[in-house]
C-alpha cells in the first residue's frame, strides 16, 4: 500500500485529506509543519508528500527544498489556499515548482483534480 504524508497546519483540513486519502486506499500520515513533517519522512519514507505551502515553523517551500536536496527522487504536490493577489505570496506556487515540487494545486482543492494527481505520481 502505497504511503502519504500530509503537511498542513490547518488539522480541520488535514482530518479532510486524509479521509478523502485513505478512502482511496492510501496509508496516510499528517504534520502540522514543516519541521514536524521532515522528522517524519526521515523516519518512514512515505511515496508521497502534499504539502501546504504557508505555514509556520518551516514554510513548505523551505520543505520542498530541503527534501529535494536530501532527497531527489521524492515525490511532492504543494498546494496553498493564499491569495495569489497578495504580493508577498504571489511567487510561492513557482518558487514550490522551482525548488522541486511536482503538482501545484490551489486550495480549495478540486477532489478529482487531486486524486488524478496522486494517481499519476506515485500508482
Amino acid at each position: 500500500m502505497k504511503r502519504i504524508l500530509i503537511i498542513d497546519d490547518d488539522t480541520q483540513f488535514l482530518g479532510t485529506l486524509r479521509k478523502m486519502l485513505v478512502r482511496e486506499g492510501y496509508t496516510v500520515d499528517e504534520a502540522i509543519d514543516g519541521k514536524t513533517g521532515m522528522v517524519m519522512f526521515q523516519s518512514f519514507h512515505p511515496d508521497l508528500i502534499i504539502t501546504d505551502l504557508i505555514m509556520p515553523n518551516r514554510d513548505g517551500v523551505e520543505t520542498i527544498s530541503e527534501l529535494k536536496s536530501f532527497y531527489p527522487g521524492v515525490r511532492i504536490i504543494a498546494m496553498s489556499g493564499g491569495d495569489p493577489n497578495n504580493a508577498g505570496l504571489q511567487n510561492y506556487p513557482e518558487l514550490a515548482m522551482n525548488f522541486g515540487a511536482d503538482v501545484f494545486l490551489p486550495k480549495p482543492l478540486d477532489r478529482g483534480d487531486l486524486i488524478a494527481n496522486v494517481r499519476k505520481l506515485i500508482n
